[in-house]
């Protein structure tokens, strides 16, 4: 394997962030610690360099990018058309193609099949503390054989250049050259159902609890906010599910084996209102969420999936774990907020003294 060009997950590590950007070394820091992982590889940001070096497209970019009007959304949009489309037309250099095709060869052999995989983004700048690059860049599912996972690559290379992600970065202060694009190539779950969990409580930031979202099918009806998922709250220390709202599931999204993709169908009315999760499954997902929490030693935003194919509570795997955000900031603004407070306190109690000297 061309380890300059293709690292396993288990390869990937947070040392090996820069090479394969926020989302695969999560991957590989969780299977590391032995969270249940499905297997992958991460096509490089060394590739997307080369790649970027090809026919000095990254110089094209950078020009587009810098005569850019930020002030006009039809513009961000027209670049974006623009930039895309001469990535995903110029060819990936036969080194880099051969070592995504070998790769994928190797996956299916394990499997003694064409394996559906799902092709992910992940960028540089994604899953660092302080920023939300969530959903800025795509992710491809049930891609198979060799040929589409090429074609998804450099489709998520040029995700790099959506006219959110272009905007995004703009309004941060990421410097648009200095963010590179690694591409997760994961075996898919046959999900029976799927969903997030926040170490805390999102609500309010209490860190006694795990609050989980979850619905039928794959998890992109609950992160897209494609249907409003059944929600439980559990103890975090004696693992009791506390609170729980069981809502009316009215699509999900289901692999079509026969058609070699993804398609979103209406559930069956007996289902609708079902629960997603058994109470057994509800605690197996919190306890995995926590561990994650464990490990990176931060509260965690955890996407999981509950493979059909196998029995609680060995069913359930992590397909992703990234910092959460949002209470974090508040905790770190206030925690600078009382240091300041106190600092200033102590400054007014010894301005007389300093005075008297």
């Amino acid at each position: 394997m061309n380890d300059t060009y293709i690292l396993l997950f288990q390869q990937c590590e947070k040392s090996q962030h820069a090479r394969v950007g926020g989302k695969c070394a999560s991957l590989g820091a969780m299977i590391q610690a032995g969270a249940p992982v499905p297997p992958g590889f991460a096509v490089t940001t060394d590739a997307y360099s080369v790649m970027m070096a090809t026919n000095d497209l990254g110089a094209h970019i950078q020009q587009h990018i810098g005569e850019l009007d930020f002030a006009r959304l039809a513009d961000e949009e027209a670049i974006s058309r623009h930039l895309r489309g001469i990535i995903e037309q110029t060819p990936i250099p036969f080194e880099i193609e051969n070592a995504i095709r070998d790769a994928y060869a190797e996956m299916c052999e394990t499997y003694a099949m064409e394996i559906p995989v799902a092709v992910r983004s992940s960028a540089t700048a994604e899953d660092l503390p302080g920023a939300s690059f969530a959903g800025q860049q795509d992710t491809f599912l049930w891609i198979v054989g060799a040929d589409n996972v090429v074609t998804h690559v450099r489709k998520c290379w040029s995700s790099l250049y959506t006219a959110r992600a272009i905007s995004y970065r703009h309004d941060n202060g990421f410097p648009h050259d200095k963010v590179l694009m690694s591409v997760g190539v994961q075996k898919m779950v046959n999900a029976r159902a799927a969903g997030v969990a926040m170490t805390l409580n999102p609500i309010n930031g209490d860190r006694s609890k795990i609050v989980i979202d979850a619905s039928w099918g794959l998890g992109e009806t609950v992160v897209g906010g494609i249907v409003t998922p059944d929600n439980f709250v559990v103890d975090k220390v004696i693992f009791e599910i506390v609170g729980r709202t069981i809502s009316d599931k009215h699509i999900e999204i289901v692999a079509d084996v026969a058609g070699r993709k993804v398609i979103e169908r209406e559930i069956e009315s007996e289902r609708r209102a079902l629960p997603a999760l058994t109470d057994a499954e509800v605690i197996a997902v919190a306890k995995i969420a926590k561990r994650a929490e464990k490990f990176y030693s931060a509260p965690q935003d955890v996407e999981w999936a509950l493979d059909a194919e196998l029995s609680t509570p060995d069913n359930v795997v992590v397909l992703q774990s990234r910092p959460e955000t949002v209470w974090s900031q508040k905790q770190a603004a206030s925690k600078t907020a009382v240091s300041s407070g106190l600092d200033s306190v102590v400054d007014a109690l010894l301005a007389p003294l300093k005075e008297k000297r």
